[in-house]
């Protein structure tokens, strides 16, 4: 099975300000019927039926669920999904939280986590790595690609906050570019699949909070979402 990943921008669908125009969020405001016609197009670019893709109610926790089948409404409560169901795609919706794709192209299971401060404090990542060793994966054989979200740079924080995160995840501490204490979520969530064991990470080094086609809700309070997208391609093999 090949693995296929895709990182959506805001550019090229339906939405109006302050959604503009490609948001696939449909818990931002945003008219219902934009957001319906930009995920119909996202499947018919993918090449996917509508049905295939499977979406989360992201709620900034741990839980994960493996799923095997279409789902009618998006998967409650959760910020990770698992498959090992070729053509079934998993997305993760950001405006900054990290959103993770995952992938043992050998045993065939994909995963997509949606990683913000508290679900990358509370260990999501883990989470998202043991629900995949549950229908096959070897987390040696494991890659990973974190995905656009703001930086470190960008993301200041309350100094005890940042203490905390860095007791949980460590690695994520830093400091912004003001000098200030901040947060590198990339960072640390990197350092904790290395020590887990995974050898193959890759980073997208865009920050949504400096990108203009990115969606950033620490720059535009109110704003869509991009989404991260992966899946077995049934039809391709490596």
């Amino acid at each position: 099975m090949r693995i296929r990943r895709v990182v959506t921008t805001r550019d090229g669908g339906a939405s109006q300000t302050p959604y503009d125009s490609f948001n696939l969020g449909e818990h931002v405001g945003d008219a219902p019927d934009a957001v319906a016609a930009n995920r119909a197009r996202l499947a018919a670019d993918l090449g996917l039926a509508a049905d295939r893709l499977v979406w989360m109610e992201q709620v900034h926790g741990r839980t994960v669920a493996v799923v095997d089948g279409p789902r009618a409404a998006p998967v409650e409560a959760t910020d990770g999904l698992v498959t090992a169901e070729p053509g079934l795609a998993l997305v993760a919706l950001v405006a900054d939280c990290v959103p993770i794709l995952l992938a043992d192209p050998v045993a065939g299971v994909v995963a997509a986590v949606h990683a913000g401060r508290v679900g990358a404090r509370v260990g999501v990542v883990p989470a998202a790595l043991a629900a995949m060793a549950s229908v096959g994966a070897d987390v040696r054989r494991v890659e990973v690609l974190l995905g656009p979200s703001v930086c470190g740079d960008c993301y200041e924080v309350p100094q005890a906050m940042q203490t905390d995160v860095e007791k949980h995840l460590p690695g994520s501490a830093c400091r912004t570019r003001k000098g200030t204490a901040g947060l590198d979520l990339r960072a640390g969530l990197w350092r904790q699949l290395a020590d887990a064991g995974v050898a193959r990470i890759g980073i997208d080094p865009r920050c949504t909070n400096e990108e203009p086609a990115l969606f950033s809700h620490r720059r535009e309070g109110t704003t869509g979402r991009l989404a991260a997208i992966t899946w077995l391609d049934r039809d391709a093999t490596p």
